[in-house]
């Protein structure tokens, strides 16, 4: 689904303007963004949560040549649903 078609579907839904719609989505982005620079995990009730992970280096081998190399450490978003949202992808 696009963005747009989001935002026509929440505009449809609550009965406000597409743009009022999009200055909404915007301003929840920037929050869900700003929380996770803050190193802050951001959950969403009914759908799940949004946080920061430490990957750790790791080496890595190329399958063909053998060459290694390494991978630096990083942080990375991870999402992780809610128990009723696994539940409804399990039954499908």
């Amino acid at each position: 689904m696009l963005t747009k078609e989001i935002i026509a579907n929440i505009a449809q839904a609550t009965g406000l303007t597409k743009r009022r719609t999009q200055e909404l989505l915007d301003t929840t982005n920037a929050v869900i963004l700003e929380s996770l620079m803050s190193d802050e995990a951001v959950p969403l009730q009914g759908l799940g949560t949004f946080e920061l992970k430490q990957r750790n280096e790791r080496t890595i081998v190329h399958p063909k040549t053998g060459v290694r190399s390494v991978i630096p450490a990083k942080r990375q978003i991870a999402f992780r649903p809610t128990a009723g949202i696994k539940d409804q992808f399990k039954n499908n």
